[in-house]
């Protein structure tokens, strides 16, 4: 972190939270506006009745009056993308630099640490939005509030497992995402260990929007987009198990039994999530419920969630 210098270590100087607050003023203000225009997109499929949460959820229709539902949702959006380009980033710089990549590792790295810190700040907005919703409707703060920030609190509806995922995804990116800043307290192991576990973030996120994202209820291309924008990812995680970018984690490096297996265990994983999105997105199937199925009553509540 940014401060004086310990006897023994190199002074890192650019690396502390207030240096990379500062850049992300920039990153959280390009978010706001992505924001913004999906606002503005998701209301107007509301208006002109395109939209196929209209089909679950038909007292929605009145945009106007749920717009701090549609606002929540926006934010939720714009946070599963910035949580996509953080997670893109972070791979690129841990893995072996390619030579087309004229980018500076630690620019990319800036990028990485930026992204990481709006993204944060875009899932707690997502999650506000809704309490405020929630206030909005009449259910009180304090159970709106339990609804929104207490994992279980939510308790009808596809709610139950989509938020409880949401929430997990949310309370793991805090202090996984901010590690990074008492690296030199918990050392450098423990803090790789801990990083790498980020991937866990992004994978609920993806899940939580799949359960309860307003325009992948149903099978169709905003479903099948959402899908193919996780190859690029896995991709890149397998890339990142092939050739990563610190030499004492390459193959020809690796010794004994478990680390071996470990690695293994790792590449495997990664080529069959390479496999497994490519058969998704050839096919279109991915266990989604079409338009013409309606809603199992057990999934859906008073509101229509």
């Amino acid at each position: 972190m940014t401060g004086p210098a310990v006897e023994g270590r190199p002074t890192r100087r650019g690396t502390g939270l207030r240096a990379d607050l500062r850049v992300a003023v920039f990153d959280a203000s390009a978010a706001l506006l992505v924001t913004l225009g999906l606002f503005a997109w998701l209301t107007a499929r509301i208006a002109s009745g395109e939209s196929p949460t209209l089909a679950v959820m038909p007292f929605l229709a009145d945009a106007g009056q749920y717009w701090l539902y549609w606002l929540c949702q926006a934010f939720g959006w714009s946070a599963l993308l910035w949580a996509w380009l953080t997670t893109m980033l972070g791979l690129i710089r841990s893995s072996a630099r390619p030579s087309w990549l004229r980018v500076a590792p630690a620019r990319v790295e800036r990028w990485h640490r930026a992204t990481s810190l709006t993204t944060i700040g875009l899932m707690f907005a997502h999650a506000a939005a809704f309490f405020a919703e929630l206030v909005r409707e009449g259910d009180g703060v304090w159970a709106s509030f339990v609804q929104t920030f207490v994992p279980g609190g939510y308790t009808s509806g596809t709610g139950r497992v989509a938020i409880l995922l949401g929430l997990l995804a949310f309370y793991l990116a805090i202090p996984l995402g901010l590690a990074f800043y008492v690296r030199d307290r918990l050392g450098a192991r423990l803090w790789r260990a801990l990083h790498r576990c980020i991937l866990v973030v992004y994978v609920l996120s993806v899940w939580h929007t799949l359960l309860y994202g307003t325009n992948v209820w149903f099978d169709g291309w905003p479903r099948t987009t959402l899908w193919v924008l996780q190859l690029p990812v896995a991709v890149l995680l397998l890339a990142r198990v092939v050739a990563p970018a610190r030499p004492v984690e390459r193959w020809e490096r690796t010794r004994g039994l478990v680390p071996v297996a470990r690695r293994v265990g790792a590449l495997l994983l990664a080529a069959g999530t390479v496999v497994v999105l490519v058969l998704v997105v050839v096919t279109g199937r991915d266990g989604g419920r079409p338009l013409s199925q309606p809603a199992p009553a057990s999934v859906v509540d008073e509101r229509g969630q």
